[in-house]
């Protein structure tokens, strides 16, 4: 009798264990393609995000990027922030998450814990960036403006691993101090993300799990 009760826990724990595989699986990304952003650009990063999380994606229509975003401080740029604010408002119910890939250059206003810019103002009053998301959350925003290369290949590469980057905060991940994990700080240099692994830590992959 005794054996049978077991086998009958352990059996109603192997069903809860596949309804939590399926409800992660069932979790939709909506990818909004801004600007001149390739449609086999979208697939790929759509391809990539379903691969290395195990999530659905949905591409939507092509957009451009909210005007009340836009800025010209330094540049002509569009805050990030703003980005993923306006993109969560509009993220329909039938969407988990929602991502805006784009061409265009963006920035946010680096502060420090107590609400300051950070010094020197002139450099991170408008700080560009190549991508932003909510920890955790369910909007980010990534560009390949600064991410651009001669060799396309590693172009979509550092694109890729942005992506990966960003979409891992919205499930919650911090920065890693491993210096090959994908979910490392890129530390304001593009050789941070050319130097890691398209991949997370173990650290890392404990916490998704």
């Amino acid at each position: 009798m005794k054996s049978i009760i077991l086998l009958a826990f352990f059996s109603l724990l192997s069903c809860s264990e596949k309804d939590k595989s399926k409800e992660i699986q069932t979790k939709i990304v909506g990818i909004i393609p801004y600007d001149e952003v390739s449609k086999l650009e979208v697939e790929k990063i759509s391809k990539t995000i379903e691969e290395f999380y195990k999530i659905k994606t949905q591409i939507l229509p092509s957009d451009v990027l909210p005007q009340q975003a836009f800025v010209n401080i330094k540049l002509p740029r569009y805050k990030a922030d703003s980005i993923i604010r306006i993109q969560n408002r509009k993220k329909v119910d039938s969407l988990d998450f929602i991502m805006g890939l784009t061409t265009k250059d963006i920035s946010v206003t680096k502060k420090d814990k107590d609400g300051n810019i950070l010094k020197p103002t002139w450099k991170y009053n408008d700080f560009g960036i190549m991508g932003l998301a909510y920890r955790p959350g369910t909007s980010s925003i990534i560009s390949k403006f600064r991410l651009k290369n001669n060799n396309k290949s590693l172009e979509l590469e550092r694109f890729k691993k942005v992506v990966i980057h960003e979409f891992g905060h919205n499930l919650g991940l911090p920065h890693c101090p491993n210096k090959h994990c994908v979910m490392t700080s890129a530390a304001e240099k593009i050789s941070t993300i050319d130097n890691e692994k398209m991949e997370l830590c173990e650290e890392c992959t404990l916490k998704i799990k």
